[in-house]
């Protein structure tokens, strides 16, 4: 048994990056993953789950990296005839993806955990890396915005998040509860440390701390706690994440980022182009390291990769 284990917390395309150069670095006994599991929504009668499935995607070489969702060599023959029977066809689920959505909701409705489904759907795509949806329990990320009340896909797919940011509903957040083979995982070996993945702080990493116990967790842990900054430059490098802190009156910098994990976070990892901000982050009690974190290419994600474990050693020396 190694004596390294590396716990990684993602949500979405951005963390998968990340989580793909850390599987290239570590293995299966040292690195684990939670998964945002309140993106999931019923569509179709199906239970999807975009975050996990893009992890597995990713992890596997199955990821679609034109779209960066979704599979490589999709096909679309059942969204075509979804159309023409008028059906709904704002949320595309590809011929293969479709087939993961078909056996999840099969082995949930026999009374399967998520776990055990992810568990299983990873096996079949030959992934050894232990994967954890955030919890079991059924949990929705819902969007208060200018045009009422809106599922996270249904903000994000179908209105292309259009609509302006007013806040956030974690539904499901009280009767969660930290996911029980996550648990048994912590409890085999001491952690050497976690990792936030460069994700939204809003609709990917909130909801993983709103699970029961998960933030009295990281804020309890003797290992270290780093995050990567998913803003560059006054960006987000994917998704919403700017439009939505602007529209909520944050200032779009990595130090609000940092801000939202003050009360557990001993680390943070800035981009190259954000090396002023470092000040200002380390003011909220955690200590800074500067890389580039702009993942283009697999290179790039097995270079941040290492610069957090890294990171993660040096914070454990001090």
């Amino acid at each position: 048994m190694s004596t390294r284990r590396i716990l990684a917390i993602t949500g979405g395309v951005g963390g998968a990056k990340l989580c793909l150069g850390l599987a290239n670095i570590l293995g299966d006994e040292e690195l684990a993953f939670v998964v945002n599991s309140a993106d999931d929504f019923r569509h179709l009668g199906l239970h999807v789950c975009p975050d996990i499935d893009t992890l597995i995607y990713t992890l596997s070489g199955a990821a679609n990296s034109e779209t960066g969702w979704g599979r490589v060599d999709e096909g679309w023959r059942f969204m075509e005839a979804l159309q023409e029977l008028g059906g709904e066809t704002w949320f595309a689920l590809g011929d293969k993806d479709l087939a993961m959505h078909v056996e999840r909701t099969r082995l949930l409705a026999e009374g399967w955990s998520l776990s055990d489904v992810t568990k299983h759907l990873a096996a079949a795509f030959s992934i050894d890396f232990p994967i954890f949806p955030m919890c079991d329990e059924r949990f929705r990320t819902l969007v208060e915005t200018d045009a009422g009340v809106l599922n996270f896909q249904s903000y994000f797919v179908r209105d292309k998040c259009a609509p302006v940011v007013r806040g956030f509903v974690y539904d499901g957040a009280a009767q969660s509860r930290l996911n029980q083979a996550l648990t048994a995982w912590l409890e085999e070996t001491p952690l050497s440390g976690v990792i936030l993945c460069p994700s939204n702080p809003y609709v990917s990493v909130e909801p993983i701390l709103q699970v029961r116990g998960m933030r009295e967790f990281l804020r309890d842990c003797p290992a270290p706690v780093v995050a990567v900054s998913p803003v560059v430059a006054g960006q987000a490098i994917k998704g919403p994440t700017a439009k939505m802190m602007r529209e909520l009156g944050v200032p779009v910098t990595p130090a609000s980022v940092a801000a939202n994990y003050a009360d557990f976070l001993d680390g943070f990892v800035l981009d190259t182009q954000d090396d002023e901000q470092a000040p200002a982050v380390r003011t909220l009690g955690m200590q800074t390291t500067v890389t580039n974190t702009v993942m283009i290419s697999l290179d790039d994600r097995i270079a941040l990769a290492r610069h957090c474990l890294e990171f993660v050693d040096q914070l454990s020396s001090r």
